[in-house]
């Protein structure tokens, strides 16, 4: 008999879309592969998911992305329940959400990490942070949700009624120059891509809209940046003990000339998995098809 592969997709996360997406793609690829494929969407409901895992599938591919899916929540569920999943589980998907806790892991193994400071609500609306040029993020979320570039004299583009954080918000040093990521499959990384972004920053709707950025793979950048960028991805992927798929992105600051200055932005340990997401490419670049991909996630997961 085909393995049976539950396929978790939706949530109620911001980037509940994407996962609607990537669920479908991951899940159409599976059927291709020859897998049982059930496909369940995600909501609060948590009475409503055991039962639709139920009878127990020999697998689950998680297409979740963003809170409660990817920060070790699910994870943790799956884990009781003993069914094997793909992806990160529970402690590095926990850690790699938290972009403070992630950053404070990568400095201390010398992965070189952007300066910050984590700032409250009214610190900076009253302005009291570091000198702008500067970034203003959510401290747990992804696909750039929330992600604010502040340049000099250019006022907040957001105000007390329409504050788009938490409490607390992650505010680091612009970095000029590039964007790359990197992709690590079986703790190897894949491929160097640089990102353009058609209006000057990969934002959620430059990453999950065909046509407003540029991906060139491999990253047009020096020898040894790509060297440092790959080796810096494992080592991240590594240490956060991640498993399966995962996808680092980094600031390449080459404005005083190559080889330029890397830093790490943060660790994806639930990639999108869309049909103009860097995985896959990155994956076809080094000759695995997307049927291989997501085949290869399912005979790999596990449980914690």
């Amino acid at each position: 008999m085909a393995k049976h592969v539950a396929v978790l997709k939706g949530g109620w996360s911001a980037e509940r879309d994407v996962s609607l997406v990537s669920g479908s793609e991951c899940a159409a690829a599976l059927r291709d592969a020859g897998y049982s494929v059930s496909e369940i969407e995600v909501t609060r409901d948590l009475d409503a998911l055991t039962q639709a895992l139920s009878p127990r599938p020999d697998a689950v591919f998680n297409a979740l992305h963003g809170r409660y899916g990817e920060d070790g929540r699910v994870q943790g569920l799956l884990d009781l329940l003993a069914i094997p999943y793909t992806h990160s589980g529970v402690l590095a998907s926990a850690l790699a959400m938290d972009k403070v806790a992630a950053k404070r892991v990568f400095d201390s193994v010398g992965i070189p990490i952007v300066d910050g400071t984590i700032a409250s609500r009214e610190e900076v609306l009253a302005g009291r942070w570091i000198e702008r040029p500067c970034v203003v993020k959510p401290i747990r979320e992804g696909s750039s949700v929330g992600v604010h570039i502040i340049l000099e004299n250019e006022p907040l583009p957001f105000g007390d009624e329409d504050w788009p954080f938490g409490d607390s918000v992650l505010v680091e040093t612009y970095i000029p120059g590039r964007e790359l990521t990197v992709a690590v499959m079986d703790d190897r990384a894949l491929a160097v891509t640089e990102i353009r972004a058609h209006n000057g920053f990969y934002d959620y709707t430059a990453k999950y809209t065909d046509g407003r950025a540029t991906h060139l793979i491999p990253a047009p950048i020096a020898p040894e940046a790509d060297a440092d960028a790959r080796r810096y991805a494992e080592l991240a992927h590594g240490t956060l003990g991640c498993r399966g798929v995962s996808r680092a992105d980094f600031r390449y600051d080459d404005t005083g000339g190559e080889p330029g200055h890397l830093y790490m932005l943060e660790i994806n340990t639930q990639p999108g998995m869309t049909p103009i997401s860097l995985v896959p490419e990155q994956a076809a670049h080094c000759g695995i098809s997307f049927v291989e991909l997501v085949s290869w996630l399912v005979e790999h997961a596990a449980c914690d």
